[in-house]
């Protein structure tokens, strides 16, 4: 066990470094520190003099990625693609881009709460309401409310989320007045303005989680382990509640883990629709504004919640199946 975390530690921190390299190159393909500047500045007529200015606070008036009139270290210390992947792999986010140079590891902090308060009771209610609900088709299986069941899977799968946020705005803020519109506030005060973006977030992706698990567990209650506990005068309830679920806890667990990292980034579509300043607003407003830090700084974040997720993942696999080893 040690081995393995410890190999899988070692490949993670070059996946890291290999997520800045690219997001890095990427996006400097695309803009040069000096359109950068111009965006940032603003205003028609912006001059040199403030260009060179706005790149020296933010350290692009060195060289990007290599200085060919220098050697050895002192190269590799004086461009700007060294300084910030040290920087990130320290989770030292520094500064954004934009005019106000906000602080991207307190925002991110900040924001991460927010985003917690949205993404955490969607992640538990999604699991129970998917988990319930496929159990509940299995359990029907072959019948009239199995198949208009799936039906309102499809259905559910089939229509965007855009769409459910539209309706469910104007139909619960604007005709019945029963939640504000968007917008946030801290404390409990936010339990009023999280309701309907947690509740459309679960209609969204309650038809392809439940999909998924249905089809896993017709699969499981047709093996031969099955067929004897009913042999034993178990209940179809406890067959499945003992013996069906619990056997397919690793795909469930894989595909819940999966979505761990949206938990601590927050929902892009959600929140930017709904005012609530977490992560995924963050994120958007940088793409918006093409601050470069703030983008690499959530894209890294972003990969080591994968890595974190998924190792996790595979520590489960262990502790729910004893014959799974790594190694």
């Amino acid at each position: 066990m040690t081995v393995y975390l410890l190999r899988r530690l070692w490949y993670s921190l070059w996946i890291l470094l290999g997520v800045n390299l690219l997001t890095f190159f990427l996006f400097f393909t695309v803009n040069t520190p000096d359109d950068m500047a111009r965006l940032n500045i603003g205003g028609k007529r912006v001059t040199q003099e403030q260009i060179d200015k706005w790149k020296a606070e933010r350290g692009y008036d060195r060289p990007l990625y290599w200085n060919a009139a220098e050697t050895g270290s002192a190269r590799l210390t004086r461009t700007v693609l060294w300084e910030r992947s040290v920087s990130l792999m320290a989770l030292d986010f520094g500064r954004s881009d934009s005019a106000r140079s906000v602080d991207i590891g307190h925002e991110v902090k900040t924001r991460m709460w927010v985003s917690l308060q949205l993404a955490l009771p969607l992640f538990i209610l999604q699991l129970i309401a998917s988990v319930a609900f496929s159990l509940l088709l299995v359990f029907f299986r072959h019948s009239r409310i199995d198949f208009w069941g799936v039906v309102l899977c499809v259905v559910m799968l089939s229509i965007s989320s855009l769409f459910y946020i539209i309706i469910g705005q104007y139909l619960f803020s604007r005709v019945l007045r029963l939640v504000p519109i968007s917008g946030y506030a801290p404390g409990l005060d936010a339990v009023r303005f999280l309701l309907l973006p947690i509740a459309l977030s679960l209609l969204a992706r309650l038809g392809g989680e439940a999909r998924l698990y249905r089809a896993m567990f017709l699969e499981e209650i047709a093996k031969d382990y099955v067929r004897t506990a009913r042999a034993k005068g178990l209940s179809e309830l406890r067959v499945l509640g003992r013996h069906v679920l619990r056997n397919a806890l690793i795909p469930i667990v894989t595909s819940a883990g999966s979505y761990l990292p949206y938990v601590f980034l927050g929902s892009l579509v959600f929140e930017s629709f709904f005012g609530i300043p977490g992560l995924g607003a963050f994120v958007i407003e940088a793409i918006g504004g093409q601050d470069f830090a703030i983008v690499r700084s959530m894209a890294f974040l972003g990969a080591f919640l994968y890595i974190a997720s998924f190792l996790l993942i595979d520590l489960l696999y262990s502790w729910i199946d004893p014959r799974v080893r790594l190694a």
